[in-house]
């Protein structure tokens, strides 16, 4: 078994192989893809692919981009890694070198991973495992209707209302619409509570949401007007994500968000896709049911004294103190920590 890095689309022999790859992958995503080479970057520069090959079978892939003096695959929302269970030892050992070989002299290597997929070749290879909370996920074969019905109470009552007062969702079949949807998105943006990795410019973005062999772009509206936006990834008979939602916060009473998930998810049933990555665990999505399925990160930390790890361990060791404190203690010191930072605002990774 070898590696091969790409650091563009494939040509058509090997993209031959890799398309047949997935076919035997259980849940392929979109960022396992040769598609992911068609892709804009939000965030860093210089994508590449390094797959893991048997003959002239690819085994598995592993897909990533650089960020200043870190080499990253996939993000704590989404992994970028994949393998056909043939021998995923051999496989992964493959992918870990190739990937320490595309790394070069960086100085911070990470990996992201679901916890079904675990990576003893990267840990052997020196990467720390570190068990993140990962995202809530439906499986899709049940259908749209069993799944509505495992939705919160709220979350049920509030598709219903959206629905009421008059919010519609529709897909954007227009340059107009590729407009009025990256105004909602900038306006979102500049809102003071959130920081945002990454500039999306219109053109990037009419870009990635013309790809519609990997993206469809809902837009929810009321009274004619585009007051919320969801860009949805994936790959056919896979994994759909939900992979940037905006919205008008003068209009957030009226629900879209609750409206423009289920649209999604209604559509993604109809096109016969498997698994629904909602990117993230937080309350909101957790109340569209499903299950939290963890998100393993593997990094390799070459700084002088591994400085990153060393701050890691600190913060879990103070996290543990004050979990251990007398009662009101950590709320206390949460609140005194949060006094000292005026400002601080809300961080989304794109």
């Amino acid at each position: 078994m070898k590696f091969e890095i790409l650091d563009g689309f494939p040509g058509p022999e090997l993209e031959r192989a890799w398309r047949e790859f997935l076919t035997r992958v259980e849940i392929p995503s979109h960022y396992d893809s040769p598609e992911y080479f068609l892709d804009p970057l939000r965030r860093g520069t210089r994508p590449f692919a390094v797959l893991a090959l048997d003959g002239n079978q690819v085994r598995g892939v592993l897909t990533g981009f650089h960020l200043e003096k870190e080499v990253l695959s996939g993000l704590t929302s989404r992994p970028q890694i994949c393998v056909d269970g043939t021998d995923n030892a051999a496989t992964l050992d493959m992918l870990a070198k190739g990937l320490l070989a595309e790394a070069a002299r960086a100085d911070l290597v990470h990996v992201y991973t679901w916890a079904s997929l675990e990576l003893a070749p990267f840990s052997a290879c020196g990467f720390r495992r570190h068990q993140l909370q990962g995202s809530v996920v439906l499986d899709l074969t049940r259908g749209a209707e069993a799944l509505f019905k495992d939705f919160s109470k709220d979350r049920r009552r509030n598709i219903r209302y959206a629905e009421k007062h008059g919010v519609e969702v529709r897909e954007a079949v227009s340059k107009q619409d590729m407009f009025d949807a990256h105004a909602v998105y900038s306006a979102w943006r500049g809102t003071e509570r959130k920081q945002v990795h990454g500039e999306w410019s219109f053109e990037s973005f009419e870009k990635t949401v013309s790809l519609r062999n990997n993206r469809r772009l809902f837009l929810a509206t009321f009274s004619g007007k585009v007051i919320a936006i969801n860009i949805f990834r994936f790959f056919p008979g896979g994994l759909f994500e939900s992979a940037a939602n905006s919205s008008l916060d003068e209009f957030m009473h009226l629900k879209p968000n609750d409206l423009l998930q289920w649209r999604g998810i209604q559509w993604a049933c109809d096109q016969g896709l498997r698994r629904h990555s909602l990117g993230g665990a937080h309350e909101f999505l957790r109340r569209f049911g499903g299950t939290v399925t963890p998100i393993v990160r593997y990094r390799l930390d070459r700084t002088l004294f591994r400085r990153h790890d060393l701050k890691e361990n600190l913060r879990a060791t103070a996290r543990s103190l004050l979990q251990s404190a007398p009662p009101g203690m950590e709320q206390r010191v949460r609140k005194l920590l949060k006094a000292e930072k005026p400002g601080k605002r809300k961080t989304k990774e794109l």
